[in-house]
């Protein structure tokens, strides 16, 4: 077998980078139901900023309760037996979600730009990376939409009996700032390729690409009601939709301590489905054994990316005793190359926090590593006169008592740990409430099995790390969240399972 990347099996080529549009102008700031543009209820509206400069970007109309019983209904018509929505051809809900596909590639650099501006996400990452990982994930379930199917069971007696694999209803959808666009395709494909509709809630930092969606949805023929997109706030909008008792299922994506609030209010309300992607405090084990420079490059990346804002980052660094000390000067020696400033600038690695909060809640929780004796070896500070910029920060000599080594710091702050066993290295890195990920730097076969088992984690990588793609599905153990996204597991959290049984005169084999 052919490795990646020699000259007779190439790596996959990224799409050439062209230049963010200059002055782009946000055309979709209102909120979308029956695939038409609706004030909020209320008159009210809110700012969203560029967290790069601090400036306004614009104003988008705030939903609350009434706008989500407003889009419930419209989703809930949508969904009513005899609607073109139900009665359409799985292979017709495929093609519309292929025909979306189409059209966010044709709107890539739109789409990348507001990403930037609206999130502080690198350009370049966000026009070679997320907007790739939205396109294939859009035609992945579209490949899918008729190829869900239920089974013929053997029943006892004269009978015959077989399953439907049904769509759940109205599924209320609510998605984080990190990852802004993939999240919301993430969400809906899944859904849409189903046979459901939803009710989307976008975070009130992010709102602008979910709301330009609404315009690509209108466009590629999906019927009204199907999608509704809802901007507001996680304690009135999230709310409304967690609790409301015509939404058959909620899924969210962000911190545990939201995720707990969401399945207490499925609970309190009609107990409709629950998925929950949540936080994670994500341990990335470096044997002596391992190629050094590829776990450096890899716990850098794993840490670091999109300014440390990933749920799945490698916050927990743990390095095999021989190796630690050239294994923390070459961290400290890669943190130290990057370029902060302006994300839509080429040559600038680093962009900004995504928002006052949570700059003053990762500067805290640094301060708290130097209290607490942990050793900083660079960064450590704010960077800059504007905007929401940290310096990369890597912290040596932490121990799993301190803060930064249990909490979910969401920032650009890499924390490296010693071990000197087998045994213990499983114990510390199973010692928290969390499961997302985990990951283990090996060249012996046996402790990477070892470790894909023992791991108490929904994704556990070896000798890579952030290896995430449609095709493979994505979830946590613990407190990190409850059911999957994507792949073929995904899409069963999007059906109920019926079975009907018809007595028959007589049965033959």
């Amino acid at each position: 077998m052919k490795k990646q990347g020699s000259d007779s099996n190439p790596a996959p080529v990224l799409p050439a980078l062209p230049e963010p549009i200059k002055d782009l102008k946000v055309k979709y700031t209102k909120i979308f139901i029956n695939n038409e543009w609706h004030d909020s209820v209320s008159g009210k509206k809110f700012e969203v900023f560029n967290p790069a400069n601090e400036e306004k970007i614009c104003e988008v109309e705030e939903g609350d309760k009434a706008d989500v019983d407003k889009a419930v209904k419209a989703a809930r018509k949508a969904f009513e037996l005899g609607s073109p929505w139900r009665t359409m051809d799985a292979s017709e809900r495929g093609r519309l979600l292929s025909k979306l596909a189409d059209l966010v590639e044709r709107d890539r650099l739109i789409l990348a730009t507001m990403e930037a501006i609206d999130g502080g996400k690198l350009f370049s990452t966000a026009y070679q990376m997320d907007l790739s990982a939205c396109v294939k994930s859009l035609r992945y379930c579209a490949g899918w939409a008729d190829k869900i199917h239920g089974r013929t069971v053997p029943m006892d007696g004269n009978f015959f009996t077989f399953t439907r694999h049904e769509p759940i209803g109205v599924c209320g959808q609510i998605i984080p700032w990190n990852f802004p666009l993939v999240m919301f395709i993430w969400k809906i494909a899944p859904a849409l390729c189903c046979g459901n509709t939803v009710v989307v809630k976008p975070a009130e930092q992010t709102p602008l690409t979910a709301l330009y969606m609404g315009s690509l949805i209108k466009e590629a023929g999906f019927p009204p009601g199907v999608v509704n997109i809802v901007p507001g706030f996680g304690p009135t909008a999230g709310a409304a939709i967690s609790h409301h008792m015509d939404v058959d299922k909620v899924a969210f994506t962000g911190s545990t301590e939201v995720g707990k609030l969401i399945k207490e209010a499925a609970g309190k309300s009609n107990l409709k489905r629950v998925t929950l992607e949540l936080g994670g405090k994500s341990p990335n084990i470096i044997f002596a054994d391992a190629d050094l420079d590829s776990a450096v490059e890899f716990a850098h990346i794993g840490l670091f990316y999109h300014q440390g804002q990933c749920c799945i980052a490698g916050s927990r660094i743990f390095v095999e005793e021989p190796i630690y000390d050239e294994f923390v000067r070459r961290s400290i020696e890669r943190a130290k190359k990057y370029t902060l400033g302006n994300p839509l600038l080429p040559g600038v690695q680093q962009g900004p926090q995504i928002d006052k909060e949570q700059f003053q809640k990762i500067l805290e929780l640094i301060e708290s590593g130097k209290k607490e004796g942990a050793k900083l070896e660079c960064g450590g500070g704010p960077w800059g006169e504007k905007g929401y910029f940290i310096q990369p920060t890597v912290f040596s000599d932490v121990t799993d008592d301190m803060r930064i080594a249990k909490e979910e710091i969401f920032g650009p702050v890499q924390q490296i740990m010693k071990f000197k066993t087998i045994d213990e290295v499983i114990k510390r890195a199973n010692n928290t409430t969390y499961g997302l990920a985990a990951a283990v730097f090996t060249k012996d076969i046996d402790k990477a099995l070892t470790f894909a088992a023992a791991l108490q984690a929904g994704t556990v990588w070896v000798n890579c790390y952030s290896a995430v793609s449609a095709q493979c599905t994505f979830g946590g153990f613990k407190m990190s969240g409850n059911g999957r996204e994507m792949g073929e597991y995904g899409l069963h959290e999007y059906t109920e399972v019926k079975t009907v049984t018809i007595k028959i005169p007589q049965k033959n084999s």
